[in-house]
């Protein structure tokens, strides 16, 4: 397979395990956002813990491939340019906010307590915005 061919595939490989891994940075949140509502519920916090680990180390996996296929789209298929380095820091505050999110989890299994339900919310809102840079910088390729 020419390289030609060959960049469609990738590239439609690198967003479908994007795609993966945007629905944990959403979804992780609102399990946390669950858990600081259902205090003195042992079983059901029991459960959303053990869907909460089981996201994130999914998310870990999906955004772990998601990053091969996008440095194989920049040194194989030469993509680059300004906009993918606004593009990149994007990215990285969004596995920043996954990050942290992973880190309440683990924090309420420890014990400690979550921040109020309603800043969970607005927490949980945060990737939105950067979601739609991201896709604007991508389509638009403005610098």
């Amino acid at each position: 397979m020419d390289k030609a061919s060959l960049y469609p595939w990738v590239k439609t490989f690198h967003l479908v395990f994007v795609i993966a891994w945007m629905a944990t940075v959403f979804y992780l949140p609102r399990i946390l956002v669950n858990l600081a509502e259902t205090k003195g519920q042992a079983d059901v916090q029991l459960r959303l813990l053990l869907m909460g680990r089981k996201l994130y180390r999914f998310g870990h996996n999906m955004f772990g491939i998601a990053m091969i296929l996008g440095v194989v789209l920049w040194l194989y298929f030469g993509i680059a340019g300004g906009w993918l380095h606004a593009k990149l820091t994007l990215v990285v505050l969004m596995l920043v906010h996954f990050i942290i999110a992973g880190r309440w989890l683990k924090g309420v299994e420890q014990g400690r307590s979550l921040p109020t339900s309603f800043r969970l919310r607005l927490f949980n809102e945060a990737p939105v915005f950067l979601l739609i840079a991201v896709v604007w910088l991508v389509l638009a390729k403005p610098f």
